[in-house]
Formats: C-alpha cells, sequence, structure tokens
C-alpha cells in the first residue's frame, strides 16, 4: 500500500498571513481602497483577496489563484 507524500504543513506562509491581518486591520478603519476605482472596500472577502495579492507580489507562500473556468457550450438534446 503506497503512502501519500504529507504536504509540508501550511498552506498560506506566515508572512502571507500578516499581510492579510493588516488588510483586514485597514478595512476595519475604513481606510482600506480598491486597486483602480480607489473606493472604499467594506467586503470582508475583498479584503483577504488584497492582502493575498500582496502577498504573491512580495514573494510569499500563497496558493495560486483560482481561475474562472470556462463553461463548455452545452450539447443540444
Amino acid at each position: 500500500m503506497a503512502t501519500k507524500k504529507r504536504s509540508s504543513g501550511r498552506k498560506y506562509s506566515p508572512k502571507a498571513g500578516g499581510m492579510v491581518r493588516e488588510e483586514m486591520r485597514e478595512m476595519k478603519r475604513g481606510t482600506l481602497k480598491s486597486g483602480r476605482s480607489g473606493r472604499k472596500v467594506t467586503s470582508r472577502k475583498q479584503a483577504i483577496a488584497i492582502g493575498l495579492a500582496e502577498a504573491r507580489k512580495a514573494g510569499a507562500k500563497v496558493p495560486k489563484k483560482k481561475s474562472t473556468a470556462k463553461k463548455s457550450s452545452r450539447k443540444a438534446a
């Protein structure tokens, strides 16, 4: 019976977690702005996404972004 290779433990590095934490603080203070439009971020998920994007840019260990799969055309019945 073959054993599965276990991952190195963490999915996100501590550095990435710190960046997300900082973005959450900014959101709660009301100073977090979104990229191009510069609008105030109020969504928790958006703040997390911004933190992870910044961690990726800084080279922290973060899994790749989930790409949106294009739906194939359905076959006619």
